[in-house]
């Protein structure tokens, strides 16, 4: 398409000045807040940080529910992907515009939705209720419960898409040669499908378990005060205790934590390959 890469250099160097200038710089200045005290460079910010019980309460807490999300969004996710890549053209299409059109409704309107599902008076209590379960409504708001619930919600669509994606570029003679030579369906997902659909996984998790830790209305709304995330905390500490160094440290662990995702995912997926 192009002569040299003088001329594709040039082409894409003004988007790259305006990402340096509008995404890169801010986020370099915002982060380096959490190592300059005083004018001088430390790591003083960070151990301050942890050394809280409640920053490493809710550190942990961020942790665990973005890795529990995203395991439970794959599991989810290659049995839906599946049976979508199994169904005639058009009806692939009907089932891929289902699972897209989550996503062109606002996160707001959405988690607000779950208000009413998992309120008090909420359509879950009163089932529980109707068949005998429970004898008066249960809390099920301002819990981990529907933080969970909430989060998958909001980025299942996202796990979903990326596997379809990677499952549509799968042999279709594979699984029936494996099913044929014995395999049982356990071993023809741990050893075939997938090795073979990785990549789609990676991006998937990555998504999912990266949107699961940046999250703020969700967390905010089903979570409240009761259940912090470092997204909600970092927010407390901008808008109630003016610390910005606290957090810059916060939004620095959470792009750790989103880069280490993404390079475990892929490790994990490279060894499953080569064993």
């Amino acid at each position: 398409m192009f002569q040299n890469r003088t001329e594709a250099l040039a082409l894409a160097l003004p988007a790259a000045i305006f990402a340096a200038l509008v995404f890169l710089v801010p986020v370099i200045l915002l982060l380096s807040e959490g190592f300059r005290v005083a004018d001088s460079w430390t790591f003083s910010a960070y151990a301050d940080f942890f050394a809280q019980p409640l920053n490493r309460t809710v550190f942990l807490r961020t942790l665990k529910l973005g890795a529990l999300v995203t395991l439970v969004a794959a599991i989810i996710g290659y049995a839906a992907a599946y049976a979508i890549v199994s169904l005639p053209a058009g009806t692939k299409g009907r089932m891929i515009g289902l699972v897209v059109l989550p996503l062109m409704i606002s996160p707001v309107a959405r988690t607000y939705a779950w208000i009413v599902i998992l309120g008090r008076t909420g359509i879950v209590n009163h089932a529980l209720m109707a068949v005998g379960l429970s004898d008066a409504p249960i809390r099920i708001l301002f819990s981990e419960t529907a933080v969970f619930i909430g989060l998958l919600q909001l980025f299942l669509p996202l796990m979903i898409i990326s596997l379809v994606s990677a499952l549509e570029n799968l042999p279709k003679d594979v699984v029936p040669a494996a099913r044929v030579l014995g395999a049982n369906w356990l071993q023809v997902f741990w050893k075939i499908i997938l090795p073979l659909t990785r990549e789609g996984l990676v991006v998937g998790g990555t998504l999912v378990f990266t949107g699961s830790m940046t999250a703020y209305i969700t967390p905010a709304i089903l979570g409240g005060s009761k259940v912090l995330m470092l997204e909600t905390l970092m927010y407390q500490q901008v808008t109630v205790a003016n610390n910005f160094v606290a957090a810059s440290v916060i939004a620095f662990i959470l792009v750790v934590m989103s880069f280490a995702a993404n390079i475990l995912l892929k490790r994990i997926a490279t060894a499953r390959n080569r064993s």
